[in-house]
C-alpha cells in the first residue's frame, strides 16, 4: 500500500529528466554525449572526449530525494566491470521545486552478481557518498 502522503512517481518522466540533466552536464563539461539507451548495451549515454576521441560510458539513474535504493541490472554491472576506467554511474537526485543534483560515481561496483541475478538494489545514500565531482 502506497503512503497517502507521497504522490506517485512518474518513473518515465524522472528517467527522461535524468537523461536530459546528464546530457546537459556532459555538454557543459566539454564532451559530446549521445543517448544510446534504446540499444540496451549496459549504459545510457556514450560521451566522446573531443581532444582524444575516447568514450565515456554513463549509466543514468534518476531518483527523487530520499529514495532508499538504486536498482541496477546485471548487464549494467557487467559492463561497468569490463570498462572500469571509462564507466560512470550518474545518479540524478531530484530535489524540491524541480531542482536536481547530479552525482557521478566512478567504479561503482566491485564484483559480478551471482549467476541467476537479474538486478541488484544498492543503497542510495552509500552510492551518493562515493560520488566524486563531475569531470
Amino acid at each position: 500500500q502506497a503512503n497517502p502522503q507521497t504522490p506517485p512517481v512518474d518513473t518515465k518522466a524522472v528517467e527522461l529528466a535524468a537523461m536530459r540533466a546528464v546530457i546537459d552536464l556532459e555538454h557543459a563539461l566539454g564532451f559530446e554525449p549521445r543517448d544510446v539507451s534504446a540499444a540496451k548495451v549496459g549504459y545510457d549515454v556514450e560521451s566522446r572526449v573531443r581532444e582524444t576521441g575516447k568514450l565515456r560510458f554513463i549509466e543514468v539513474k534518476g531518483r527523487v530525494a530520499g529514495a532508499a535504493t538504486v536498482t541496477v541490472t546485471k548487464n549494467e554491472i557487467l559492463y561497468s566491470l569490463n570498462k572500469p576506467e571509462d564507466f560512470i554511474l550518474a545518479i540524478v537526485e531530484f530535489l524540491n521545486e524541480g531542482a536536481h543534483r547530479v552525482h557521478y560515481v566512478h567504479q561503482p561496483f566491485q564484483r559480478e552478481p551471482d549467476f541467476g541475478v537479474t538486478s541488484v538494489n544498492y543503497d542510495f545514500g552509500e552510492l551518493v557518498a562515493r560520488a566524486e565531482p563531475q569531470s
